[in-house]
């Protein structure tokens, strides 16, 4: 009896302890499965409510290792979650992931481009106020220089345009005027690109923030810290001086500023020269944040308080590069005062390359005294995991409040990022999550950055309702391809047929003779892994070796899920999913299911595979 009681107590200390850590560990609700971004292209997501009451949404970009360009709206006046597929094999490449401009009529622009390698911006538009489900064509803004980093900001001093910053010109921060999506969604570089400072460092990494109106606010450091010995970090206001003629008209004619609102230069005519001199300490000193002798600066976000007052989220790393030490900076009035948070690490990932990369930092936009950190810390078997903390900064710089957000974790929390707009929104935070080994898939790191999109907050419950409705189906096939008959007829029933065009490898679905084509290639970048040696390079396309394909239809929508993700949305009435049968192009086998209601996205994405 009392070996019974032992083993009875025994086996309940087990599974206290096993509920315990149950409940303490936590890393936030996955959003995305494969997703990964940078922290210099934003806003990465944001949030839009109407005043109306008839749009509350986020958004949410990311890119795969697979070079799809993804984003996720999750729309909280019907608690959906839709995750839609922007652009199909693109450059692998984190620095690749969307960012969002909600246009003056509501209309959502996302915006995207390669690493470096190519003189262009790529850009979408939804076809309806608030809705990204249902997205344009892909278009393009050509420039004469290779793009990264794309900012876009709306200003109600010059509501015609909008204004796009990013690394461009020589390398450097460069800003451009551009006019509204028309209604063939084109728009038209209307003043710019200039290059806006010159450094003695060979690329500047910039930071930019908007007071919506007039102004737009960036900080930078004097090069890459990998590079640089020591690194400065830099501040100037962006004076866009819109004046409106006596037709309507808004001509701009765009100044640099310090903080003090000293004048620098008319961008238009020239650069602003930065150095990280004592001469250049001693005759502009309004334009430094912070001027270190032994640190490499970097930074991570900018924001304003209600005063105007802006605060910057920045890391110090050693010489060595294996101690950072994160920072808040904040702009008094009179002088930057920086607050000491937490130490960082070193770089947070395992690869013996990029060693600046922190865990990350991210400003609350609504409350720029709450930092958010991604910080190495202890968990019960004694392993180094970064884990997300959230700091509340006094106005008088003192730190009063430490709390740790995910613990427990299996893997790594890194790139914290806090959505703009979201103030009254159930989920506000949200990272990356899993193992990091590289920017890039490429040769040695062909994993890339296999990582997931994880969130703080209420998630919305995943929708499994379907609509019974007379004419509703869904049709879900799964298919196995040859790389050398990769074309022809997929799908055909009584009402529509969808195929794979020869030349432009673009699926289509054809209704009654008209061909309504995808954006998006049937290709993946997954080729990378054995072929990239940097960032140049596209001539890798890798064919789908097996197709998941589903459609669904409510009555008045046709809508083509790839891999669970929202392809194609087609408008067309009296559809009907009779007489279902597969055309030429299947080389394997082919599993078709078909089901006389229409199936919503969460369930869509469980069917099999």
């Amino acid at each position: 009896m009392k070996k019974h009681t032992i083993l009875l107590i025994t086996l309940l200390a087990i599974a206290v302890q096993g509920i315990t850590a149950q409940q303490q560990s936590y890393s936030g609700h996955q959003l995305s499965e494969e997703g990964a971004w940078c922290w210099f292209a934003d806003p990465r997501a944001t949030h839009y409510t109407n005043e109306s009451g008839t749009i509350n949404a986020s958004y949410i970009g990311y890119i795969d290792v697979h070079g799809n360009v993804k984003a996720l709206q999750i729309d909280y006046l019907t608690g959906r979650r839709t995750e839609v597929l922007v652009r199909s094999y693109f450059q692998p490449d984190d620095h690749n992931n969307p960012t969002f401009l909600v246009l003056p009529d509501e209309r959502v622009l996302i915006i995207y481009s390669r690493h470096t390698d190519e003189p262009a911006f790529y850009y979408r538009v939804s076809k309806y106020p608030g809705d990204i489900t249902i997205l344009g064509e892909e278009k393009c803004i050509k420039t004469n220089h290779n793009t990264t980093y794309p900012s876009p900001f709306l200003m109600s001093d010059d509501p015609e345009h909008f204004y796009l910053c990013w690394r461009g010109l020589g390398w450097h921060p460069t800003i451009a005027r551009l006019t509204l999506p028309d209604e063939n969604d084109d728009v038209e570089i209307a003043w710019g690109p200039y290059q806006m400072v010159q450094s003695t460092g060979a690329r500047p990494y910039a930071k930019y923030y908007s007071n919506g109106k007039d102004k737009l606010y960036m900080t930078y450091t004097t090069g890459h810290p990998d590079n640089e010995w020591p690194c400065w970090l830099y501040f100037n206001v962006i004076n866009l001086h819109p004046t409106q003629g006596a037709d309507g008209s808004v001509t701009v004619a765009p100044a640099l500023e310090d903080i003090k609102g000293n004048h620098l230069s008319t961008i238009a005519d020239g650069k602003f020269r930065v150095n990280k001199s004592a001469e250049y300490k001693q005759q502009y000193p309004y334009t430094l944040v912070d001027a270190p002798d032994g640190y490499r600066d970097w930074v991570w976000q900018i924001a304003c308080d209600e005063a105007g007052l802006p605060a910057i989220a920045m890391v110090r790393i050693d010489r060595t590069k294996q101690h950072h030490q994160y920072y808040y900076a904040k702009w008094t009035g009179d002088a930057w005062r920086l607050t000491d948070l937490a130490y960082g690490g070193g770089r947070f990932h395992p690869s013996n390359t990029e060693y600046c990369y922190s865990g990350g930092m991210a400003l609350d936009p609504e409350c720029p005294g709450t930092v958010y950190l991604s910080v190495p810390t202890k968990n019960a078997k004694g392993e180094s995991i970064y884990e997300i903390w959230r700091y509340l900064v006094a106005s008088n710089g003192q730190v009063v409040m430490k709390d740790q957000i995910t613990r427990g974790s299996a893997k790594n929390n890194v790139r914290p990022f806090v959505l703009p707009g979201s103030k009254d929104v159930p989920m506000r935070l949200m990272w990356m999550h899993g193992d990091y080994a590289y920017w890039i898939v490429k040769k040695g790191f062909p994993t890339g950055f296999p990582t997931a999109i994880h969130a703080h907050g209420t998630a919305p419950q995943a929708c499994t309702a379907a609509k019974h409705a007379k004419g509703n189906f869904t049709i879900d096939i799964n298919v196995t391809l040859s790389a050398d008959h990769y074309y022809g007829t997929l799908l055909t029933t009584q009402s529509f047929s969808y195929g794979l065009d020869k030349e432009t490898v673009r699926p289509y679905v054809e209704i009654a003779g008209k061909r309504y084509y995808s954006t998006n290639v049937l290709y993946t970048s997954d080729n990378w892994a054995t072929n990239c040696t940097g960032t140049h390079g596209d001539n890798w396309p890798t064919p789908h070796a097996t197709l998941h394909v589903t459609f669904t239809y409510d009555g008045h929508r046709l809508t083509v899920y790839r891999d669970g993700l929202i392809d194609q949305v087609i408008e067309a009435p009296k559809l009907k999913a009779s007489q279902v049968t597969t055309g030429d192009l299947p080389s394997g086998g082919v599993q078709i299911n078909s089901f006389d209601r229409c199936f919503v996205q969460d369930v869509v994405k469980t069917l099999p595979n």
